[in-house]
């Protein structure tokens, strides 16, 4: 399909408008961040992996009966998606304590969490850092009424459920991730985004190796052989 003019670029995509005003493309790039955008680099070939595990995460997803916002592919960097109205929160699913709910919370990273998953709201606004919020922030904020709250978390809830059971056959564990949810042309709440190891803590279930985007922020090295890992197992039949 061909591209029209360029919508939004931000750190790790860059989406495009298309004839269908109802469908985008969006494209990953190869550079990295974390921390806000302090810390920058590049990752080689991360915009074909994170496409490619995307796209299978969302075809096991929609399979499943979630909806997500997943049309097509568009090449090994990009892939075709409905125009979303995304709601400006980030929804983030614990199961395991790592990462910032280990220093709020005082568990030591690995540590299996009581009753997960834990679901975690946060403002999507890099003037204020993306802050953590609860359900009555987000409502004095207006960023999103409580049954699409309500929905968005079940799905999130789902989604959880499904990746955790597709990681683990892989010997791979879910240990959080990151979500994002909006509404299509019809009304309809439908996952967004993306699903790859720059959203993902996956560790290794034999050895706690990191498989993720932690190699990057923590400079662990091994960054492309991680994401290729996460890659190959995810593409196993």
């Amino acid at each position: 399909m061909p591209r029209g003019d360029k919508l939004y670029e931000g750190k790790a995509k860059i989406v495009y408008a298309t004839e269908d005003p109802d469908v985008y493309i969006q494209d990953f790039k190869d550079s990295a961040s974390a921390f806000d955008g302090k810390k920058k680099g590049s990752i080689s070939a991360k915009g074909r992996v994170n496409n490619t595990v995307s796209v299978r995460l969302f075809q096991v997803l929609e399979e499943a009966g979630v909806s997500t916002h997943f049309l097509g592919t568009e090449g090994e960097t990009a892939m075709r998606i409905r125009r979303l109205d995304m709601f400006p929160v980030e929804f983030v699913v614990r199961n395991i304590a790592a990462g910032s709910l280990s220093k709020r919370i005082g568990y030591e990273e690995g540590t299996d969490l009581k009753n997960p998953p834990i679901i975690e709201y946060y403002f999507k606004n890099d003037d204020l850092s993306d802050p953590l919020l609860c359900s009555t922030h987000l409502d004095e904020l207006g960023l999103i009424s409580g049954e699409e709250l309500a929905e968005a978390t079940e799905m999130s809830r789902r989604v959880n459920t499904v990746m955790r059971d597709f990681f683990s056959t892989r010997g791979l564990v879910l240990v959080d991730f990151k979500l994002e949810f909006g509404r299509d042309a019809a009304g309809t709440i439908r996952l967004g985004d993306e699903i790859s190891p720059d959203t993902c803590r996956l560790w290794d279930v034999e050895t706690g190796e990191r498989l993720d985007k932690d190699r990057f922020r923590r400079d662990m090295g091994g960054v492309e052989d991680a994401y290729a890992e996460v890659l190959r197992r995810v593409m196993e039949l």
